[in-house]
């Protein structure tokens, strides 16, 4: 299968997929949480009746609370975010929620302060950049053996930033549309994409390092093929089996881990396709020099 002759097509999609991103993250944003802008949450557990999202928004505005926002999580069960509540701030919404049900009770509730809101939003940044920083010098050192061994780390970094800006995009329309959030675990799951990402792209590295040693005058663009051609089978069999354990849980983990579960779910699908078609066609155009996927020259059709 010649996947590297495809390029075009995979590049052109990616390059797509990434302005899109930027776009929705530019006009829409993340829906953050509490972790990183501060502020309160309960989760109510009603009695029995239908209480709807749109009565617990007017108990909450007639306990002074207008900016709060309200999810369903199912069960009767309800999701409220507001501003920091203090120590006393629950106090004034309990009676308005047991006036529209006295069998409601909370389930939980946590408060996160500015202070602390802006720490975790350095840390996470922090450690992002961090992360990528070891991924670049691992690779480096591990690849030393092969010419431009620098190549293959920028490569995977570019595999990297491309996957996290996909997943990112569409967590941000998640955000409209199922009001997904990015707390602080999401930070941890965009690091496991970081980790799968870079895991998934070394295999078919390593499989072109050991190809270009064994036939080092083979032309370039054959021996990448080939390699990715070689390890597809693995890369596809090791996702599947890891998105069928996360899809299981998403259907059955509950609430709670549904945001950090879809992260996981999305970094798999992009990691998965991002080192296969997107991290061996950027070593190919960096050795023909043509970094333009749909750009036609005598190079890229040879």
């Amino acid at each position: 299968m010649d996947i590297i002759g495809t390029r075009r097509v995979f590049l052109t999609i990616s390059i797509v997929l990434v302005a899109l991103s930027v776009v929705v993250l530019g006009t829409s944003g993340l829906n953050l949480g509490i972790d990183f802008t501060s502020g309160s949450t309960i989760t109510y557990q009603f009695g029995e009746g239908d209480h709807g999202s749109a009565d617990i928004t007017g108990a909450l505005i007639a306990s002074g609370h207008p900016e709060a926002i309200v999810q369903a999580l199912g069960d009767n069960q309800y999701f409220i975010r507001t501003d920091d509540l203090g120590v006393s701030g629950l106090d004034d919404i309990s009676p308005e929620i047991q006036k529209l049900d006295p069998d409601a009770r909370v389930l939980d509730t946590s408060t996160v302060g500015a202070s602390v809101a802006e720490d975790t939003v350095r840390n996470a940044i922090t450690a992002v950049i961090v992360a990528s920083i070891f991924v670049m010098l691992y690779i480096m050192y591990a690849f030393r053996s092969v010419p431009s061994s620098y190549k293959y780390a920028i490569a995977a970094i570019i595999a990297l930033l491309h996957d996290v800006m996909i997943v990112l995009g569409v967590f941000a329309v998640l955000g409209i549309a199922v009001s997904a959030e990015v707390n602080a675990i999401f930070i941890v799951g965009i690091l496991m994409v970081i980790g799968y990402s870079v895991n998934d792209t070394i295999v078919i590295f390593d499989r072109i390092r050991e190809n270009v040693t064994l036939a080092p005058g083979r032309e370039f663009r054959s021996t990448v093929n080939l390699s990715i051609n070689e390890s597809i089978t693995r890369s596809l069999g090791t996702s599947i089996t890891t998105l069928t354990v996360i899809s299981a849980m998403l259907l059955f983990g509950g609430a709670s881990l549904r945001d950090f579960l879809i992260v996981l779910l999305l970094g798999v699908l992009v990691g998965t396709y991002s080192s296969i078609f997107i991290a061996a066609q950027i070593l190919v155009l960096w050795e023909r020099r043509s970094f333009l996927p749909w750009r036609k020259t005598a190079a890229t059709n040879s």
